[in-house]
């Protein structure tokens, strides 16, 4: 039990038995003490208050020596009692061996409560009877840190003995350093013994494979050394000065220009897998274990994160920038790969001057979605933000760094007898050309350029990687200021959205509503108006003391609406995201009835994960439902400017764990429920992880807020927020996943999928359909297609195919037959040349795709197509 000595092995202790003077009036005591124990776990919370127990809890420091050796001898007596008084059970009486040994414990941590000043012998007597009946007891006195630091300060008075130095052995050899607080003791211990500390770094990450080669071959590998060793101390949540200072002194050995050479080397190497197994073997059988970083190694990116944050450097920013991005990516059944990486870049970044790092913390803000990451950007947004002496949103704003764009979209460098420009195309994407002299476009990289200018090529191909990341950040945050009731100053718009080198390509191709006096109007960016023009394509000058606001279309009549999709669509302008073509939800007489609540998208079967990236990318806070004991929350996002909490109710589906959850519990759908509005300060209800429904009784006795009518809603609010839940039932639904056609596990949902995949149509795809009633007549496939309230009808030359314009599923006529294909990536290739005046809609391309392929579905080779097409109904092909 808990180490015991074998039967005649000699302790250290047996050799100090005498280290403590008799206390027969302390034994009695404690005898009074166990006398009080009437075994149950009563006695527990007594124990504290017994007068016994105060009077040795303040007794003297010599008192306390001497009741110390009466509970080791107590002890040792104890190791002989007969295994049967060891099992544990709450109602023992108090003299079994078990209820004595949690009396003696509890004795042991109130004498040390405050320190005891022992001799040596007391000392190795303590420490031996310690290591043999109290490894693995967290108390703080009792457990391995508090021992060592025991013999720390024993050690710093009188020196370590041979006797001491054993014992320290022994405890470090039952340590393992992939635990923060053994890696920590080992470092501690090394210290006290003198030995030096080895390099710490082991190989099988692609990173620490080369940075144990670049140190190896370092003329400063001692420097490294013990500049990896410092950083693995990096223990707290940010640095101390005093650990910053100690860094910056260890980084002048090491040399800054080796150091950042280093650095940027390793850092990229991070997003690699494993190039061995895990070290730790439970972790190495988890799936996604070869992106896992062990924790040491995290510890000591971390540190280096920390220095790297000393430089102003934009390389080092856009290193840790990525290096956040890899160490946020979640692995399967596990989370985030390293969130101390992470974090410690985003801190890093915080800590360097210039706009480069503001830049890469814009990027996260909008790219990251994990939750406690988002509190560390959204602190050094804060931080920035009084620096600069303005608002959160204003800094996320200015954060927005232009990359050296000489002008919207564009950015020249002459090298040599070329120029170089870097060109954001379409406002997604880069291209970078190089233009000779007489104006002639080069279709390669010229070579002398490659020679002479190779390290401006490298940055100037480096900006175009930063550009392709931040452009889509940036549409996503302009996406999300419907309901955060922005406007601006033209001046200040100019600067942030129309003009900024790199926003204004997403900016002059949104609509923006201009207010002068009590006078409105809208404009866009035309390049053939020179300038912003009105929906007719007149152009508009726009006054300086103007105010600007995003467009939105529930604001407008249904003329102006349609006549911004005519805009877009006849001159081929693909917006950045649904603006004139987004869809409007409003308040319905069902809704008007239930008063506050909405049951618009109520009884839908989601993919739990799916639905929570959706939720993530929108800016809902949700937890991942599991089988579990516990309550949850509604997923919930809360519109500040409102002063409003919007609630989407869901709950697990299922009850057998493993069959409908994964192996972490995790269920693998959700059903949805009802829709409702919340005071943003008010308490939430929570429901069960088991079903149930949610209750307005909360554990913590709190009383949850009364739902807001949804008349009282702001349109703009109700529209928005109907919108996003759309998207999350309309994606992670499902019903519009082909292979849910036998409706899942036993069957249990085929009904609710075919009600969805052929059913009425959403909003979503009320708008979709809107939209192909022009667009069809347009494409080469027009003759074959018609559209019906719910499907897009493709006359193929097999057969008759109705594709339905929420889902994308299909059926065959004349019997209604389904026909199941599964979309791939390759599927965008037909519609390639198609213009869709916005992004983000993939069903419609996969609509669009499937009625390419089945207009000459004679050309179809696919087998499983085939039989399909083929199987029912032979006299009816044509």
């Amino acid at each position: 039990m808990f180490g015991r000595k074998k039967r005649g092995e000699e302790s250290t202790s047996s050799r100090h038995e005498d280290a403590f003077a008799a206390a027969p009036e302390l034994d009695a005591l404690i005898d009074q003490i166990i006398e009080r124990d009437p075994g149950g776990y009563a006695f527990w919370g007594k124990f504290d208050g017994l007068p016994q127990t105060i009077k040795l809890r303040e007794a003297d420091d010599e008192t306390r020596t001497r009741a110390l050796g009466c509970i080791l001898a107590r002890l040792e007596r104890l190791e002989d009692r007969p295994q049967e008084e060891w099992e544990w059970c709450p109602k023992d009486p108090p003299a079994t061996a078990h209820r004595l040994f949690l009396i003696y414990q509890r004795l042991l941590a109130d004498l040390f409560s405050r320190k005891l000043s022992l001799t040596e012998p007391q000392l190795l007597r303590f420490l031996d009877i310690r290591n043999r009946m109290f490894q693995g007891v967290h108390w703080h006195s009792l457990n391995e840190g508090g021992a060592l630091a025991m013999i720390e300060r024993h050690a710093k008075d009188h020196g370590l003995s041979q006797p001491m130095a054993q014992i320290l052995k022994n405890m470090m050899a039952s340590w393992d350093g992939e635990y923060p607080d053994h890696r920590r003791w080992t470092i501690r211990a090394r210290e006290l013994l003198g030995v030096q500390v080895p390099l710490l770094l082991e190989p099988g990450d692609a990173w620490s494979d080369a940075a144990l080669a670049e140190i190896e071959h370092s003329a400063s590998s001692e420097a490294w050394r013990d500049l990896i060793y410092h950083c693995v101390r990096a223990e707290a949540a940010s640095p101390s000065s005093k650990w910053l200072k100690r860094g910056a002194e260890l980084l002048d050995h090491v040399g800054s220009h080796t150091f950042q050479r280093a650095v940027l080397a390793w850092f990229p190497l991070v997003d690699l897998p494993r190039t061995r197994p895990h070290p730790n073997r439970h972790t190495a059988q988890q799936p996604g274990s070869d992106r896992l970083i062990p924790d040491t190694h995290a510890v000591i990116l971390k540190g280096l994160c920390w220095i790297a944050g000393t430089f102003d450097s934009p390389d080092l920013a856009r290193a840790l920038g990525a290096l956040a991005l890899s160490c946020y990516k979640k692995v399967p059944g596990i989370g985030p790969r390293a969130t101390k990486v992470g974090n410690a870049a985003i801190n890093a970044l915080s800590a360097m001057p210039g706009e480069a790092p503001l830049g890469q913390i814009a990027m996260l803000r909008v790219k990251v979605k994990f939750g406690s990451a988002q509190k560390i950007i959204g602190k050094a947004l804060d931080t920035a933000a009084r620096r600069a002496g303005v608002s959160r949103d204003d800094i996320e704003e200015m954060a927005v760094p232009g990359y050296g764009l000489t002008e919207v979209g564009v950015r020249r460098e002459v090298m040599g007898d070329c120029t170089a420009e870097l060109r954001i195309v379409d406002g997604v994407s880069t291209q970078l050309v190089f233009i000779k002299e007489g104006g002639k476009e080069q279709k390669s990289v010229p070579a002398a350029i490659k020679e002479e200018y190779a390290t401006d090529l490298k940055e100037l191909k480096a900006v175009a990687t930063d550009i392709q990341k931040m452009l889509p950040a940036q549409r996503d945050r302009i996406d999300s200021l419907f309901c955060a009731g922005r406007s601006w100053p033209v001046g200040v718009w100019r600067e942030r959205y129309a003009d900024h080198p790199l926003v204004g390509t997403i900016a002059r191709r949104i609509i923006w509503s201009i207010a002068e006096g009590d006078a409105k109007q809208a404009v866009c960016w035309l390049d053939e108006a020179g300038g912003f023009a009105t929906s007719d394509g007149s152009p508009c000058a726009i006054a300086d003391d103007a105010t600007v606001s995003l467009w939105h279309p529930i604001d407008v009549p249904l003329v102006e609406v349609q006549a911004w999709r005519r805009f877009f669509e006849e001159r081929c302008i693909r917006q950045p995201f649904k603006q004139a073509h987004r869809e409007v939800y409003l308040l319905t007489d069902a809704e008007r009835a239930t008063g506050t609540y909405s049951n618009r998208f109520a009884a839908h079967i989601v993919r739990q994960h799916q639905f929570n990236a959706l939720c993530l990318a929108r800016g809902w806070k949700n937890q991942l439902r599991l089988m579990v004991d516990a309550e949850y929350p509604p997923a919930h996002r809360v519109l500040a400017h409102y002063g409003i909490r919007a609630e989407f109710w869901i709950e697990g589906v299922g009850e057998e764990y493993g069959e409908h959850t994964n192996d972490a519990g995790v269920f693998h759908h959700l059903a949805t429920d009802q829709v409702r509005f919340y005071a943003a300060e008010s308490v939430q209800v929570r429901a069960h992880a088991g079903g149930g429904g949610y209750t307005e009784r909360r554990w913590d006795g709190a009383t949850p807020g009364e739902p807001l009518p949804l008349d009282r809603i702001p349109p703009l609010v109700l529209s928005e927020i109907m919108r996003d839940v759309d998207l999350f039932v309309g994606v992670a639904s499902i019903g519009n996943n082909p292979v849910w056609q036998d409706g899942g596990i036993e069957g249990h949902h085929h009904d609710y999928w075919h009600s969805y995949s052929f059913g009425e149509l959403s909003g979503t795809a009320a708008s979709r359909r809107d939209l192909l009633e022009r667009l069809v007549p347009k494409l080469r496939i027009a003759a074959a297609c018609t559209l019906t309230d719910r499907f897009l009808v493709v006359l193929g030359k097999k057969r008759t195919y109705k594709i339905h314009l929420g889902s994308g599923n299909i059926l065959m006529e004349p019997n209604d037959q389904y026909l199941c294909i599964v979309p791939n990536q390759t599927d965008s290739k037909s519609t390639a040349n198609v213009f869709l005046p916005f992004e983000g809609d993939r069903t419609l391309s996969v609509i669009l795709s499937k009625a390419f392929l089945l207009a000459a579905d004679e050309r179809i080779t696919d087998p499983t197509i085939l039989s399909q097409i083929e199987s029912v109904g032979r006299d009816r092909i044509r």
